[in-house]
C-alpha cells in the first residue's frame, strides 16, 4: 500500500465532492454509480419496503471475499461518503495488488427509505440491525441473500455514532471507534474474531498518525439479532466501524477521510496476507467508548429558586432534523446539574452568571440559546 502520508496527500484529489454533507439518499449516489469506471459492476440487489432500488458494487477478482454495507441506518451517511472516495483510490493502478487479492461487493445505502426521511429506521419503523435472525423486512432479506450467495471471508458493518461519545476517560471525542463483533455470549475469541481483531490493531496504528488518542473500541455485548454479530456467528470476520465526531466537523467530511484511510488500510492488511490471530493485546488497548461529551456545556450557571440562589452546569446536545433536504441541528438541554466529569464540545464558563445576564458570553455560539435555554431552567 502507498505510504500513508501519500495517500493523505492525494486525499482531495480522489475525494467524491458530489457528495457532501449528512443526507445522502439514491438520488445522490446514483449520478457516481452510473460513471464508475468498467472494472466496477453495479446491479439492483434487490427493492426496500417503499420499492427503491438497493444497489451494490462489485470489484476485485481474488480470492478473499470482501462484503461490505453502508447506511443500514438511513441517517448514519458519513461511511457511504467514504466508500465512494474509496472507489476513487481504488482506480489508482497503486492499489491493483488489493483487487488481484480481494473481490468486494458493496452496498453503498441499504435503507433507502430511511435516507429519503433521515431516520435511523426503515419505512415500517423497523431497525434492521436488530433484525438478523427475524428477516421481517425486504431489506434485511436483501443483505442476507447477498450474504449467502458471496460468501464473504470479512464483514464490514459500517455506521455512524453520535457526539456524546468520548475515548475512555479522556476530552478526546471518539472520531472513529472499531469493534470485532461478538458471536455468542462467551465473547468466544475464535479465529475468525481474532483476524477481525488484528484488522482493528492495523487501522489503530493508522489512524493514531493522523488524529492520537481520538479512537475508540465500542462495547461488544452479544445481540444474535445484530446482523454483525449474526456474521461473525456464521464465522466470517466482523468488523464494525462507527464514524464519530471530528471538532467543527458536523457535516463529518473530515470524518469520512478517516473511515475512508481505515476502509484502505482494512484491504492492503488483508490483501498482502499480513492479519495475525494473535493481536489480541493490541486490540485491547484501545480505549472503549464512553458518552461524556455534550454538543455545548455550559459551566457554572447562575440559578435563582425560592429566593435562593446556585450555580448548575447545564448539557446540551443537537437533535438533527431534516429540512428541505438538509439537516439543521436544533439544541436542546439534555442534562441539568453537576457536570464535572462531562466535557462539551464548546465549553463555555458562565462564572456565576445567570443567563439573562450572559447573552454576549452566549454570542460565540453563533445562535441565540437563551430563550431556549431560561424556558428549561
Amino acid at each position: 500500500m502507498q505510504a500513508l502520508d501519500d495517500l493523505v496527500s492525494k486525499y482531495s484529489h480522489m475525494k467524491a465532492s458530489d457528495l457532501a454533507g449528512r443526507y445522502i439518499t439514491n438520488a445522490d449516489i446514483l449520478p457516481l454509480l452510473n460513471n464508475l469506471s468498467e472494472e466496477f459492476s453495479t446491479e439492483i440487489i434487490g427493492h426496500s419496503e417503499q420499492n427503491r432500488p438497493i444497489y451494490s458494487v462489485a470489484v476485485g477478482k481474488g480470492a478473499t471475499k470482501i462484503l461490505i454495507w453502508s447506511q443500514m441506518h438511513g441517517n448514519e451517511s458519513t461511511c457511504t461518503k467514504a466508500l465512494f472516495d474509496v472507489f476513487n483510490f481504488l482506480k489508482l493502478a497503486s492499489s491493483s495488488y488489493i483487487l488481484q487479492h480481494c473481490s468486494l461487493v458493496i452496498i453503498p445505502i441499504l435503507n433507502p427509505d430511511g435516507a429519503e426521511v433521515y431516520t435511523r429506521h426503515n419505512a415500517n419503523n423497523v431497525d434492521l440491525n436488530r433484525d438478523a435472525t427475524q428477516l421481517t423486512q425486504k431489506e434485511s432479506k436483501v443483505l442476507r441473500k447477498v450474504f449467502d450467495a458471496f460468501k464473504p471471508d470479512y464483514g464490514f458493518n459500517m455506521h455512524d455514532q453520535r457526539t456524546l461519545f468520548n475515548v475512555g476517560q479522556s476530552d478526546k471525542p471518539a472520531t472513529v471507534s472499531f469493534l470485532a463483533t461478538a458471536q455468542d455470549v462467551q465473547l468466544s475469541l475464535t479465529p475468525n474474531r481474532l483476524r477481525a481483531m488484528s484488522v482493528i490493531h492495523q487501522m489503530n496504528l493508522c489512524l493514531q498518525q493522523l488524529i492520537p488518542g481520538q479512537i475508540g473500541r465500542f462495547d461488544d455485548a452479544f445481540n444474535i439479532n445484530c446482523v454483525g454479530d449474526y456474521f461473525q456467528a456464521q464465522g466470517v470476520a466482523t468488523i464494525l466501524f462507527e464514524a464519530g465526531h471530528f471538532p467543527d466537523d458536523y457535516n463529518r467530511e473530515e470524518t469520512r477521510k478517516f473511515i475512508a484511510l481505515s476502509i484502505l488500510e482494512a484491504l492492503s492488511v488483508i490483501s498482502s496476507g499480513t492479519v495475525s490471530e494473535n493481536d489480541l493485546n493490541y486490540y485491547l488497548e484501545i480505549p472503549e467508548n464512553d458518552t461524556l461529551f455534550f454538543d455545548i456545556l455550559l459551566k457554572n450557571v447562575l440559578i435563582s429558586s425560592e429566593a435562593q440562589e446556585h450555580t448548575i452546569d447545564i448539557g446540551i446536545t443537537y437533535q438533527e432534523t431534516l429540512t428541505n433536504h438538509k439537516i439543521s441541528f436544533l439544541p436542546q438541554i439534555k442534562i441539568k446539574g453537576d457536570l464535572s466529569s462531562h466535557f462539551g464540545h464548546i465549553s463555555l464558563n458562565l462564572n456565576q452568571t445567570a443567563l439573562d445576564s450572559s447573552k454576549q458570553a452566549l454570542k460565540v455560539l453563533g445562535r441565540d440559546f437563551c430563550d431556549i435555554i431560561t424556558k428549561n431552567c
